[in-house]
């Protein structure tokens, strides 16, 4: 039935015409992305640390959370977070969820009153402190600063359609995005509406227009709009 559903969803859903950018525009913002992430990471560098020794001593677990996505042409990459979960959230997800639960957390990788997030973990996703590791993903060149989130396997191959597919995949996912600023967790792929914001990006990109995104971005997170 919930394919069903998706597939309706996804006829239903036109396919948006891409922005036509400028060809300098990769190499400009593959620039922006190095040079943000590095000075990000110097300026911010006491903070990870503190954040850090906090999740060495007062949490049980590896502090960094290496949660699998699917970055650009496919490629299957590891996107960096600080643990916000029980260290067993992952391996021992029955213990924890009901089967309702579950389910939607299968869907979406979104669960609204999650029980398996700790108390630091609930600030760290309020402030969204939880992504700053991804810094390094930017700086390395698996992700970048602007771009659609980083989805799953299941969530490209599941409620996308194959021309969507290609297009998500055309890019780097990105720390923030329009999903990010629009949408964020208020928004869900079950509604369809979470596709068309990522898609809809691909209409309005170019460089000023993704530092637009960048500056909107703290806005949205000093308000916790859609944190979860």
């Amino acid at each position: 039935m919930e394919n069903n559903n998706q597939e309706t969803l996804n006829n239903e859903r036109a396919f948006p015409t891409p922005k036509k950018v400028n060809p300098a525009y990769p190499f400009f913002k593959r620039l922006f992305d190095i040079l943000l992430s590095f000075l990000a990471i110097l300026l911010l560098s006491w903070l990870i640390l503190l954040l850090l020794f906090i999740q060495l001593f007062f949490t049980r677990g590896h502090p960094i959370f290496c949660d699998s996505r699917v970055g650009k042409g496919g490629a299957i990459i590891k996107v960096l977070k600080f643990r916000s979960m029980v260290y067993d959230a992952e391996t021992n997800i029955d213990k924890y969820l009901t089967p309702e639960q579950k389910e939607i957390w299968v869907r979406e990788r979104k669960l609204d009153n999650d029980p398996r997030i700790t108390k630091f973990g609930k600030m760290l996703r309020k402030t969204s402190l939880d992504e700053l590791p991804q810094l390094f993903n930017i700086f390395l060149g698996s992700m970048s600063i602007v771009g659609p989130r980083p989805m799953s396997q299941r969530e490209v191959a599941s409620v996308f359609t194959t021309e969507e597919r290609n297009l998500i995949l055309s890019v780097r996912p990105g720390l923030t995005g329009y999903w990010q600023v629009y949408g964020r967790s208020d928004v869900d792929f079950e509604s369809g509406k979470r596709q068309a914001l990522e898609l809809e990006y691909f209409t309005k990109r170019g460089f000023w227009f993704d530092c637009g995104l960048v500056f909107k971005t703290f806005t949205t997170v000093l308000k916790g709009k859609g944190a979860k």
